[in-house]
């Protein structure tokens, strides 16, 4: 009996203690997965489609120790399925670990012996499509998985597998590719200034921008790829081939040309010569968004300005017929704006134009899974200028084309995607042939050995045709589709509104300067302006502001080129009615046509008449408005003057002028008036003066003629002298002292009244003596015996001596000026209270004597 005991206690204690050891295994094993999963890579998978049972299938794969302790004895082991998929979405369902079942081989396994922290595990398959039991055409299920030693999945990792036996008869798709060579972002705000420095970086090395220029090259000759080329893009590489300027505002930096850029324009430009290449529109603008807040036109002018910035660049005519709406979604304003921009093609994500039995189902509702089939990629849409070609690009082979693969062996796992999804189409409908796009992300970072490398392999495969994308066409019977799907949350991603309505009033300000130069051309700011509109400032708009200021700022920088000047003074109007000048001043280099518009600030103190309003100023000069106006008071008033294009908008900002009534024209007229009346009268006394002395001229003597007298009978009784003996009667002889006649001393030049000095009291003259008696000198008595009456014949000048016998007669002119003298000495000179006296005591006519008198 105690026998028994020992032996059953023994025989329990032998059957529990395997439970205890793999209670503790149990716990180290989860004390190990909780640190750090281990990982599984497969590295390669030769040949890409078997075509016999025969053929060897290689399949390499690394599981690596990453957990940081000591893993135990595993197994590393292929998993498949002897049943094809049913279509692409058991595919995919598969992909994510809920699609079908497959199986461990059992044929197809290793063993892995304990790896410690950090050490890695390599082993290579070979197998076959028949000792994986595939035997007709179709995608395969393919897992490469590692188990521990209780068969507990450590890592796994799902491919595919395709076989596609020799005798298969299917009809190759057209295959097409649309590669995007865009930049990240708008580089600049204006065209003179960088917003930073990335580009430069870019350029270079592993940058983006040089693996772009790489994978052009290497896919130069492929006629699957189209490439669509931003210009923008290679107008910012351009304008680095020289100094520029980075930063905005006052951190503003000098750069030097960037070496790397020449050459990369070089290579891109000679790798493009022989390919399939379309523009874009310039900068990519966001089309929904502004179709959405106004901007319409702004497509239409981003494509033209796109063909020709593509032309002068890459040195030939660039077709822009091509559109591919950011993120591969566009509604039906969008198409609309893309239509009447001139673009026939556009290239869709296939979510934006679904089936329409996929988008007639409901999230509820099951996915149909065998019978759902991949559609054409080429189809029509309807715009309101007419029908579209729309190419629907495949979601899944755009994804892994676009992949980043710089995972270990993430590249290998896409190929296998690829090749795999492509067979899979081609299964669907073995004798039907399709269209196929792929378009990756169009801001992605490639690696160019991975893509150039797909799309050979797409050139091998036996059920595509590698076609290029304009040489796709609508098939006759296209497959149904629903409308354009763009949702709510799309709507969400666009260029917000309060952004875009800053950018539209940059676009307003910037077409005032195209409107008053008139160019031909491209406006200035048209490229700065596209490059604000970008779909590339989505989810930016911070950064995207800062461009906006500082294209706001060259803007109105340019419109104060022409401009109002002397604002600051004051305009003068002399009167009621009158002119005011207002001055134009043109600083650009180029002739600008203008209109000025000058309203009063109360037209019931100040009106403004009709007048020329266009202005024409050429470069660099002034062109000056005279303005009519009315002032109905005086005093200041303000006028308020508006630079308008010839469409009537407003061109910079108002500018008031103040206009100074003074009233002074009429007392002006009447202050004229008045001496013009006086000039008038002096002018007709003048004349009749000259006539009374023609006519005194007339009446003298002739030459020689004795003078004219009273007669003996008839002369006056004779003058006492003064203090002295009576005078002699008239015409009795000559005055004592007189009775000889003396020589005429030489006559001397008329003295000019304005010139003469005329003395308070007589001086004596030559020949004038005192008299014995006291008396006073004939000079200063009167006149002598035969003096000619005052304004006779014969009467002088006070300063020049008479006419004698024998003298000279003296011209008419002479003696017109000496009569006139003489008449305004006798005016001027004489004395009052002594009518028809001289001065120095002459009479008219009395003569100037040099001889002595007797005593």
């Amino acid at each position: 009996m105690i026998r028994e005991v020992a032996l059953l206690t023994a025989l329990t204690a032998t059957l529990l203690a395997p439970s205890a050891v793999s209670a503790g295994t149990t716990a180290a094993a989860k004390s190990t997965l909780s640190r750090e999963s281990p990982t599984l890579t497969i590295d390669s998978i030769t040949p890409d489609v078997p075509r016999e049972r025969s053929t060897e299938i290689k399949i390499s794969a690394t599981f690596a120790n990453s957990t940081g302790g000591p893993l135990g004895s595993m197994t590393m082991r292929l998993r498949k399925s002897t049943t094809p998929f049913a279509d692409r979405t058991a595919m995919a369902a598969y992909q994510a670990g809920q699609g079908p079942a497959d199986l461990a081989s059992l044929s197809a396994s290793v063993t892995i012996p304990s790896l410690t922290a950090g050490a890695k595990f390599s082993h290579e398959f070979v197998v076959s499509p028949a000792q994986l039991e595939q035997f007709d055409f179709g995608v395969y299920p393919l897992a490469v998985e590692v188990v521990d030693s209780f068969g507990r999945t450590l890592a796994l990792q799902r491919t595919f597998m395709p076989y596609a036996p020799r005798d298969t008869d299917f009809t190759r798709s057209k295959f097409s590719v649309l590669l995007p060579l865009f930049d990240a972002q708008p580089r600049r705000s204006d065209d003179r200034t960088f917003l930073d420095d990335d580009l430069r970086t870019a350029l270079t090395g592993d940058g983006r921008l040089a693996s772009l220029a790489t994978l052009v090259k290497d896919t130069s000759a492929d006629k699957a790829v189209s490439w669509l080329v931003d210009p923008s893009l290679l107008d910012d590489v351009t304008a680095m081939t020289g100094p520029y300027v980075v930063g905005t505002g006052g951190d503003q930096r000098k750069r030097p040309a960037e070496p790397a850029a020449a050459p990369w324009l070089d290579g891109l430009r000679a790798s493009l010569a022989g390919a399939s290449v379309f523009a874009a529109p310039y900068a990519d603008p966001d089309v929904t968004a502004l179709a959405h807040q106004g901007l319409d036109g702004a497509t239409g002018t981003a494509v033209r300005t796109s063909a020709a910035v593509a032309k002068e660049l890459l040195g030939r005519d660039v077709p822009t017929d091509v559109n591919w709406p950011v993120s591969g979604l566009v509604d039906y304003d969008g198409l609309d704006a893309l239509a009447d921009a001139g673009v026939r093609t556009v290239v869709l994500d296939g979510r934006n134009l679904p089936p329409a039995q996929a988008a007639a189902q409901t999230p509820t509702q099951t996915p149909v899974q065998s019978t759902a089939q991949t559609p054409d990629a080429a189809t029509t849409v309807t715009s309101v200028y007419g029908d579209m070609t729309a190419l629907v690009a495949d979601p899944v082979l755009s994804d892994v084309l676009g992949d980043d693969v710089s995972a270990p062996g993430a590249a290998v796992l896409a190929k296998q995607r690829f090749i795999a999804e492509t067979a899979m189409i081609a299964a669907e409908s073995p004798a039907t042939a399709k269209n196929l796009v792929a378009a990756p992300y169009r801001r992605w970072h490639p690696d160019p050995a991975f893509v150039s490398g797909l799309l050979k392999t797409a050139e091998s495969l036996p059920w595509l045709a590698p076609t290029p994308l304009s040489s796709i066409k609508r098939p006759a019977a296209p497959t149904p589709r629903a409308d354009l799907t763009y949702t709510d949350q799309n709507r969400k991603a666009e260029l917000g509104k309060s952004y875009l309505t800053r950018v539209k009033r940059a676009f307003a300000q910037a077409d005032l300067t195209a409107a008053v130069t008139q160019q031909e051309e491209s406006p200035i700011f048209t490229r700065a302006l596209l490059r604000l509109a970008s779909a590339g400032w989505r989810g930016k708009t911070g950064t995207a502001r800062t461009a906006v200021e500082q294209v706001d700022k060259s803007i109105a920088g340019r419109i104060d080129e022409v401009s109002i000047t002397g604002a600051e003074q004051p305009r003068t109007l002399a009167g009621d009615d009158g002119v005011v000048p207002i001055s134009v001043h043109n600083s650009l280099g180029e002739a600008v046509s203008i209109r000025l518009d000058v309203k009063s600030t109360n037209s019931k103190l100040l009106e403004i008449q009709k007048y020329d309003q266009a202005v024409v100023i050429g470069a660099r000069q002034n062109q000056t408005v005279q303005v009519p106006l009315t002032a109905h008071v005086n005093g200041d008033t303000t006028v308020t003057v508006q630079l308008r294009t010839d469409q009537d908008r407003r061109y910079g900002p108002p500018v008031k002028l103040t206009v100074r009534t003074t009233g002074y024209t009429g007392i002006a007229l009447v202050i004229v008036g008045g001496a013009l009346s006086v000039m008038l009268a002096a002018v007709v006394l003048r004349v009749l003066r000259r006539r009374t002395q023609r006519s005194s001229r007339k009446a003298r003597p002739a030459k020689g003629a004795a003078p004219a007298g009273p007669s003996p009978q008839n002369a006056p009784a004779a003058r006492p002298v003064p203090g002295g003996a009576p005078a002699s009667p008239a015409g009795a002889g000559p005055a004592p002292g007189f009775g000889q006649e003396t020589t005429m001393p030489t006559r001397r030049r008329p003295v000019p009244p304005d010139e003469r000095v005329w003395p308070e009291t007589p001086a004596p003259r030559v020949g004038d003596r005192p008299r014995p008696d006291g008396g006073a000198t004939a000079r200063q008595n009167g006149a002598r015996a035969g003096s000619r009456p005052e304004g006779g014949a014969g009467t002088r000048p006070e300063n020049g001596a008479g006419p004698r016998e024998g003298a000279e007669p003296r011209g008419g002119d002479a003696r017109e000026d000496e009569a006139e003298a003489e008449a305004e000495v006798e005016v001027e000179a004489r004395p009052e209270g002594r009518a028809g006296r001289q001065p120095y005591g002459r009479a008219g006519g009395d003569r100037a004597d040099t001889g002595e008198r007797p005593r």
